[in-house]
């Protein structure tokens, strides 16, 4: 492990002084203008999105593209090892999808499967700048802060209502590894500070983020938020602050103090909810988070994000230990990705919902990178396996990954790509990459992938120059 950092770390010095450079100039940033797209936006399919973020990345053949199945065995020899987890059925004929994920089997005709997502070539594959890279649709370094995509869309289409933020982040904590390249991109960048995520990192005390701090009044608190107010308008943005900044800065206080008074709070609390279906989503705080977005879609969310949490070395970042740690996280996943699409289904709201569960990359037991771009190896694998931990998914694989999205106008049952059966298992038929996966989002909401917001007076697209092309054929 500390190896790895070792070959990681200028790297990573490199990220964070380029999104330093860029945050500043995001402050010191005059008002965004959007620039009417070259044509209008599509009719919309969709008003909400629930992004479900795999962190650390999730390896395809072991969840959505099961290959072939080799048992472990001791001292077996790694290199036909495809997948550690043996395909099961679904209830679409056509798609097996991998063992552990049965209740996900068994809601796959309304889904749409795309399993030819391919990572962008970032050169040194660093987990942050790749998240950057998914999240915004831009490559670091960039000479502006580019938004996340859940702010780009509270922008330009608003809240659904005034009194729920736009845009939520839940599950992701920024006091650990490489919390400041994630807090990069956990941001409104130049759009300003109120189209920026509100931040729930543990779903179960969401509510403390919507009422005063235990043991203050309402009218004290009015006194804190008034003279943070004036903090705020004096000096937190120092000399490097525009109006607009300062402005929206101000806006965003606004919005969460008109929340502390709102009805829709109770959204926010999950002891609130029927003891039988809270036990549907009981598996953790992803599955406690999907819940807390399913509450919050129905309150008027417009984009909710919720993760596993991207840990270094944790969770989907899977450098050792790969099958056994995969086991337990699709018993996290399963149960709660599958209630959360029957529960918006049987509420009338899955068909103007799209759910959109993804990864930065995807992984190889034998390959860093993909055949054509091959990079450094960052894990070992020993040329026989003798322990279980060297069994599984482990290295970094860009060639291909899978993308599982429901509702939102998209076809039921739809298989999008196809993959080599064999090492290296890449991309053969319709690739997707990030510009086309964006465009196909904002398509769904009505939104131009074409459409731009003018910046230090030159265009900034919500798809890579304007370039993202919608994926048409997943429309029902």
């Amino acid at each position: 492990m500390f190896k790895r950092f070792n070959i990681i770390k200028s790297d990573r010095r490199e990220f964070l002084q380029s999104a330093g450079a860029a945050t500043l100039g995001a402050l010191a940033a005059g008002s965004p203008r959007a620039i009417q797209a070259a044509e209008p936006g599509p009719e919309a399919t969709a008003d909400s999105v629930i992004l479900l973020w795999m962190g650390g990345g999730m390896a395809s053949t072991e969840t959505f593209d099961p290959k072939r199945f080799v048992p472990y065995e001791k001292g077996m020899d790694p290199t036909p090892v495809l997948s550690t987890f043996p395909a099961i059925d679904t209830v679409c004929d056509h798609i097996k999808i991998s063992e552990g994920l049965e209740k996900v089997a068994s809601v796959m005709d309304r889904a749409t499967l795309i399993r030819s997502y391919t990572a962008g070539d970032l050169g040194h594959i660093l987990h942050s700048r790749h998240q950057y890279h998914w999240h915004t649709g831009y490559a670091p370094p960039l000479t502006v802060a580019a938004p996340h995509i859940g702010s780009v869309i509270a922008r330009t289409l608003g809240p659904k209502n005034p009194a729920v933020p736009a845009f939520i982040d839940i599950g992701q904590r920024f006091t650990l590894g490489e919390r400041e390249e994630l807090k990069a991109f956990h941001t409104a960048g130049f759009l300003g500070s109120e189209y920026g995520p509100f931040l729930i990192p543990f779903p179960s005390q969401a509510t403390q983020a919507v009422q005063p701090p235990a043991g203050m009044t309402l009218e004290r608190f009015k006194r804190r938020y008034k003279a943070f107010q004036d903090i705020a308008n004096s000096s937190a943005l120092g000399q490097h602050g525009s109006d607009y900044q300062k402005e929206s800065l101000h806006r965003s206080l606004e919005n969460a103090y008109r929340l502390l008074s709102s009805p829709a709070a109770k959204a926010f609390d999950l002891s609130l909810e029927p003891k039988a279906s809270l036990e549907k989503y009981d598996t953790g705080r992803f599955g406690r988070g999907c819940l807390l977005a399913r509450r919050l879609v129905e309150a008027g969310a417009r984009f909710i994000e919720v993760t596993t949490e991207y840990v270094p070395f944790l969770h989907w970042d899977t450098h050792d230990n790969g099958h056994t740690r995969l086991a337990q996280l699709k018993q996290a996943i399963d149960g709660p990705i599958a209630q959360l699409v029957l529960d918006l289904e049987e509420r009338g709201l899955l068909d103007r919902t799209m759910i959109v569960l993804a990864s930065e990359f995807s992984r190889d037991m034998m390959m860093e990178g993909r055949p054509e771009k091959k990079v450094k190896d960052q894990v070992k694998v020993p040329n026989r396996i003798e322990e279980m931990k060297f069994y599984g998914m482990h290295r970094h694989f860009t060639g291909a990954g899978s993308v599982l999205m429901f509702g939102g106008g998209l076809k039921g049952g739809h298989l999008h790509g196809v993959t080599a059966d064999e090492r290296p298992c890449t991309t053969i038929k319709d690739r997707v990459i990030i510009e086309d996966l964006h465009a196909t989002i904002y398509r769904a909401l009505g939104i131009s992938p074409k459409l731009a917001y003018e910046i230090e007076n030159r265009p900034f697209y919500v798809t890579r120059d304007g370039e993202g092309q919608p994926i048409e054929s997943l429309f029902a």
